[in-house]
C-alpha cells in the first residue's frame, strides 16, 4: 500500500507546477512509557524510549476547489522493531465542484460520537502499536469517496480497493498480547484477501438538536479473530482471521444546554451468525466551574455487546465514568480521568489523559492506564499487568 500511495503522490506533481498555496505542518515528538509491573516475557522491558514524527504538505489550487494532501508518519522505538515503522496517514487528491465532493488516495474517515469506545467507526484500520488501549489511531486507508451535501443530508459513498491489516507489537513491545501475533500467518475468508473490495455509505444530518449518522459496510472486517497456531519454528502465537461482513451501524448525538446525549451502535452479520452491539449515555458540563474560566464535565456511558464475553469486544457489558477539565487557559490545558467497570466479571481499567501548550511550538501530554481485578476469562487479562504510563513532548511546525 505505501508504494501504491507513493505513485499516488507522484502521479499529482504536474498538478502542483499550476499556481496555488502550500502549506506545511507538522511536529516531532519524543516519548517515553513506564511500566508499572514486571513484564510477562524476559524480552520485554520496564521502560522504553521513541521518537515519532509527521508532516502534512497541503497543496490547494483554482480557488481552493482543487487540493492534495500528503501525510507520512514514521516512528523509531527503543525496544520493538515492529513498533518502529512508517505508514501513509493520507495522500489524496480532492475535487470540490458546487454541492459536490470528490476524492481518491489514502484518507482517513471517522464515525461516532461515545468517549469511551468507537463502536461504529469501521472504515480505517486501527493501527494498535500506536494507541492500543483506546485503539483511536488508524492508519491511512486506500479509496475512492464522493460526497453531496443536499438540503435533507449529507451522503458519503465509499470503495475501498485494498485491506490494510491490523499492527501488532513485537515480542519486546508492551503493551502485548501474552501469546504474540504473528500477522505472516494471517488469512482471510475472502480468496481475493487483502484486495477484496470493500464499500461503505453513510448518511448524516443534523435535526434541530440531533446530529445523525446512519452507516452501512460491506466487506472485510477490520477487527479480526485471533486463532492459535504454531509458526515455523513450533512456537505457539495468535493468527489473525479476517471474516466478511456486512454492518448497519447508527450514531446519535442530541444538545440540550448543558446536557449531551450519545448513543452508537451497530448491528452485524459475519460466518453466518448475527449479533449486535451497542454503546450510550451522558455527559454533563458545569461551565464556569468552582468560580474559574474553566469547564468541568460528567460523562457516563455503558456498553452492551450480544456476544457476551468474547475475544474481538472488550465492552461486551461494560460500564464507564470520567470526569473532563478544559481550563480554557491560553496554554489550552486539558484532562480526561475515567474508569470502566465490567459488570460481569467485576474487571476495572482506569484512565487518564491531560496536555497543555508550552508556549507556542510545544506540546507537553501525559496519559496512564492501569488494570484492576481481572479474571483470566477477560479479554484484557494478558495485558493486564501491562499498567503504564506516557510522557510526551511535541514540538510543532
Amino acid at each position: 500500500m505505501k508504494g501504491s500511495a507513493l505513485a499516488l503522490c507522484a502521479g499529482f506533481l504536474p498538478l502542483c507546477a499550476q499556481a496555488g498555496d502550500l502549506e506545511l505542518r507538522g511536529y516531532i515528538a519524543p516519548e517515553l512509557r513506564l511500566f508499572t509491573e514486571s513484564p510477562s516475557s524476559r524480552s520485554q522491558k520496564d521502560t522504553t524510549l521513541s521518537i515519532a514524527g509527521e508532516v502534512t504538505a497541503e497543496y490547494l489550487w483554482d480557488d481552493d476547489d482543487q487540493s492534495f494532501v500528503f501525510t507520512p508518519f514514521a516512528r523509531l522505538d527503543q525496544r520493538d522493531s515492529e513498533r518502529s515503522h512508517w505508514d501513509i496517514r493520507e495522500a489524496r487528491y480532492a475535487l470540490y465542484a458546487g454541492d459536490w465532493e470528490f476524492r481518491i488516495g489514502a484518507d482517513k474517515v471517522f464515525w461516532g460520537v461515545t468517549e469511551a469506545v468507537h463502536l461504529v467507526d469501521t472504515v480505517n484500520q486501527t493501527d494498535l502499536i500506536e494507541d492500543p488501549v483506546k485503539q483511536e489511531v488508524k492508519l491511512g486507508q486506500p479509496m475512492v469517496r464522493i460526497r453531496t451535501l443536499q438540503s435533507f443530508g449529507t451522503f458519503d459513498a465509499f470503495f475501498l480497493p485494498y485491506f490494510r491489516e491490523r499492527t501488532y507489537p513485537g515480542e519486546e513491545g508492551r503493551p502485548a498480547t501474552d501469546i504474540p501475533v504473528d500477522r505472516s500467518l494471517t488469512r482471510y475468508e475472502s480468496g481475493a484477501e487483502e484486495w477484496h473490495p470493500d464499500f461503505a455509505f453513510r448518511y448524516s444530518n443534523a435535526l434541530d438538536v440531533f446530529d445523525i449518522g446512519l452507516g452501512y459496510f460491506q466487506g472485510t472486517t477490520r477487527d479480526p479473530i485471533l486463532q492459535p497456531a504454531f509458526n515455523g519454528a513450533g512456537k505457539l502465537v495468535l493468527a489473525p482471521f479476517y471474516p466478511q461482513m456486512k454492518q448497519v451501524s447508527i450514531d446519535l448525538q442530541a444538545t440540550k444546554g448543558a446536557w449531551l446525549y450519545k448513543l452508537e451502535g451497530y448491528g452485524r452479520h459475519e460466518l453466518n451468525d448475527d449479533y449486535a452491539a451497542v454503546t450510550g449515555g451522558i455527559e454533563y458540563t458545569f461551565y464556569g466551574a468552582f468560580g474559574s474560566e474553566g469547564d468541568l464535565g460528567l460523562v457516563a456511558e455503558y456498553a452492551y455487546d450480544t456476544r457476551g464475553q468474547n475475544q474481538r469486544n472488550a465492552y461486551q457489558d461494560d460500564a464507564f465514568l470520567a470526569l473532563r477539565w478544559a481550563a480554557n487557559d491560553i496554554a489550552t490545558t486539558s484532562m480526561l480521568g475515567g474508569i470502566v467497570v465490567d459488570t460481569e466479571t467485576g474487571a476495572t481499567g482506569l484512565r487518564f489523559r491531560g496536555e497543555r501548550r508550552l508556549g507556542d511550538d510545544y506540546r507537553l501530554s501525559a496519559e496512564a492506564y492501569f488494570f484492576g481485578n481481572v479474571p483470566p476469562q477477560d479479554l484484557v487479562y494478558s495485558i493486564a499487568d501491562d499498567d503504564y504510563v506516557q510522557i510526551r513532548i511535541a514540538r510543532f511546525f
